[in-house]
């Protein structure tokens, strides 16, 4: 079975961007090689440094695992908690909206 190629915008790989420099930040803040977050994690060493790029290839289970290595493991816990237009649709909704 053939996948589809993945299709980002710009603006939302600035995103991801962001999330892995903020990875590869938290790193360097605890003094920690790549070499000892990939095996911590249980990735290679190339899939840390995309992930420290913000590659979309990157599985999120790679990023989850990076993330439990540096202790930050809960912030995934915050990840769409925050669904303020779903909030709004479901008001309008309940409010008697179509």
């Amino acid at each position: 079975m053939k996948t589809k190629k993945q299709i980002l915008f710009p603006k939302h790989r600035k995103i991801l961007e962001k999330v892995g420099e903020n990875i590869k930040l938290a790193r360097k803040r605890r003094s920690l090689t790549t070499i000892q977050v990939s095996e911590r994690a249980g990735i290679d060493r190339t899939t840390l440094v995309r992930v420290e790029k913000g590659d979309p290839r990157v599985s999120m289970g790679a990023f989850f695992n990076v993330l439990r290595v540096l202790g930050l493991h809960y912030d995934f816990l915050k990840l769409a908690t925050d669904d303020e237009f779903g909030r709004k649709l479901q008001d309008l909704k309940l409010l008697g909206g179509k």
